[in-house]
C-alpha cells in the first residue's frame, strides 16, 4: 500500500500543475556545463513504484494492476533510464538535488512479482547516480506468498533491511472476500523466513473496515500482528471512493464484492480505536496517524513525507518534491504519469510548484499526523513569529472543539482529533491565502 500516494493526494489538490517533458538524453546539463550537487545536502528518499499486481484487490485505489510478465522489461527499462536522468529532471524542475541518500523505498502493487535479475538493475541504479548511506533504510513491499527462496536470497543482496508485508487481515475469510490470495499460514511463514534471513525490521499492513469485518474479527487480527511481535503495524481505515471497485460498489449501494458486508462508518472508527489501545498496550507506540512502532523501528522513508523531507519517485504514478534551488519558491513536487501505458511512452511530468504559504499549509497538515505534532517555535523560525500568530486564532479554536491540545511549543490531535483530522487540515488550509512574507 503506498504511502506516497497518499500524502500527494492530500497535497496536490491546490496545487496547480504545469507540464515539463521528460528527458531521455545523457546525464548533465541541457547547457552542457558541468552538474554540481547539493553541497549542504538533507539526504534524500528514493521511492520507485512497482505497480503490478497477481489480481487487482477491491478496495484498491491505486495506480496497480494485473499485467503480463513482457510488460516488466519494459517498465524495469524506463525506470532505470529515469534514474539515470534523475539530476537533470531535477534541474529542469527547479528543485535542488542531493547526492546522499538514506533511505530506498519499493513500493506497489507487488515488487517481489518482478525476477531477482530486474530487482537488482534498479537498486544497481540507484547505486550509480547517488551515493547510499551506510545505514540507508531499504524496505520493499510484499504480498504475502510471493516472497520465494530465490527472491528472498535475491533481496538481501541488494542490501534490502525492511520489508512490508501487505496482509490487511490474518482472518482468512476477511482476505479472501477483499480478492488477497494468502492465508494467515503464509503470513507467518513469510515472517518466520524474513528473520531467519536476517530481517528483523518487518511491517504489518492492516485495514480496518473490511468486508465481513467484526470487532471480534479485529481483535483477532490485531492479537495476531502483536503475538508475532511485528516491530511497525500501519493501520488504515477503509477508503471509499470512486478509485476502487468496492468504493463504487458502496456508493453505488450494491452488494458485489460484498459491498453490503461492509461495516459502518462508526464501527470502523471504533476498530480504529481499538487499534490504537492495543497496539499501545502492545508496546507498539502510535508515532502517526496511521502507523504504530516498537522504538526505533519508525520508518525513516515514510517520515520524510510528513516533515517535508525532499523525495524523488521514479515510475507509475511516483511523485517527488524537492526544496527550491533559487529561493524564489519554497519547494517543487512533480509526479509521473499515472498510467503505465502513458508512462513507458515517456509521458511528460506534472509539476507543482509550492509557495510560502503553500509550505505553511503542508507543515500544519502534513505535520499534524505526527503524534509529537508541530513544533511553533521551528514554524516562527521558518516562517516567521507573525505566521504563528495568525495561527493562533484557528488554533485555540481547534483546541476548544478538543481536535488539538497544546504543549509547550507544541501542537498535536487529540486522539478525538485523529478521527476527524480533514476537518482539522481544512482548517489549516485557510491559512495559505494570507501572503507570506520573503
Amino acid at each position: 500500500m503506498s504511502l506516497v500516494s497518499r500524502v500527494e493526494r492530500a497535497v496536490s489538490a491546490h496545487r496547480p500543475s504545469i507540464r515539463v517533458p521528460q528527458i531521455d538524453g545523457p546525464t548533465g546539463h541541457a547547457d552542457g556545463k558541468a552538474f554540481e550537487w547539493d553541497n549542504d545536502p538533507v539526504p534524500l528518499g528514493i521511492y520507485i513504484s512497482v505497480p503490478f499486481c497477481k489480481t487487482k484487490c477491491s478496495y484498491c485505489n491505486f495506480a496497480s494492476d494485473v499485467f503480463s510478465r513482457a510488460v516488466f522489461v519494459r517498465y524495469v527499462d524506463r525506470v532505470c533510464l529515469d534514474i539515470a536522468n534523475a539530476r537533470i529532471e531535477a534541474v529542469e524542475m527547479g528543485g535542488r538535488i542531493e547526492r546522499e541518500v538514506d533511505s530506498i523505498y519499493l513500493g506497489g502493487g507487488t515488487p517481489t512479482l518482478l525476477d531477482v535479475g530486474q530487482l537488482k538493475r534498479m537498486f544497481e541504479a540507484v547505486r550509480e547516480q547517488f551515493s547510499l548511506q551506510p545505514q540507508a533504510e531499504i524496505t520493499v513491499e510484499c504480498a504475502p506468498g510471493t516472497l520465494s527462496p530465490a527472491v528472498l536470497e535475491g533481496l538481501l543482496r541488494c542490501g534490502v533491511n525492511r520489508v512490508s508485508l501487505g496482509v490487511q487481515s490474518f482472518v482468512d475469510a476477511e482476505a479472501a472476500a477483499v480478492g488477497r490470495l494468502h492465508k494467515r499460514s503464509t503470513v507467518l511463514d513469510d515472517i518466520a523466513r524474513l528473520r531467519a534471513g536476517g530481517i528483523a525490521s518487518i511491517n504489518v499492513d492492516l485495514i480496518a473496515g473490511l468486508p465481513h469485518q467484526t470487532a471480534e474479527s479485529w481483535k483477532q487480527s490485531l492479537d495476531d500482528a502483536i503475538a508475532i511481535r511485528a516491530p511497525h503495524v500501519s493501520v488504515y481505515m477503509l477508503e471509499v471512493d470512486d478509485d476502487s471497485r468496492l468504493g463504487r460498489e458502496l456508493i453505488a449501494g450494491g452488494t458485489r464484492y460484498h459491498a453490503h458486508f461492509v461495516p459502518d462508518e462508526d464501527a470502523t472508527a471504533d476498530f480504529y480505536v481499538t487499534a490504537c489501545e492495543a497496539l499501545a498496550a502492545a508496546g507498539i507506540a502510535q508515532y502517526e496517524i496511521s502507523n504504530f512502532a516498537q522504538a526505533g523501528f519508525e520508518s525513516r522513508h515514510n517520515l520524510k513525507y510528513w516533515i517535508r523531507q525532499p523525495y524523488l519517485g521514479f515510475g507509475v504514478d511516483a511523485h517527488s518534491m524537492l526544496l527550491s534551488s533559487d529561493g524564489s519558491t519554497a519547494a517543487v513536487r512533480f509526479s509521473s504519469a499515472d498510467s503505465l501505458e502513458r508512462y513507458t511512452a515517456g509521458s511528460p511530468l506534472q509539476k507543482s510548484v509550492v509557495s510560502r504559504s503553500d509550505a505553511l499549509e503542508e507543515v500544519f497538515f502534513l505535520g499534524l499526523r505526527l503524534n509529537r505534532g508541530v513544533d511553533l517555535r521551528e514554524v516562527a523560525e521558518q516562517f516567521g513569529p507573525e505566521e504563528v500568530e495568525c495561527a493562533q486564532h484557528t488554533i485555540a479554536d481547534l483546541v476548544s472543539d478538543e481536535l488539538l491540545e497544546t504543549d509547550g511549543d507544541f501542537v498535536r490531535l487529540t486522539p478525538r482529533g485523529r478521527l476527524l483530522s480533514n476537518e482539522v487540515f481544512e482548517r489549516f488550509i485557510a491559512l495559505s491565502d494570507v501572503p507570506i512574507k520573503a
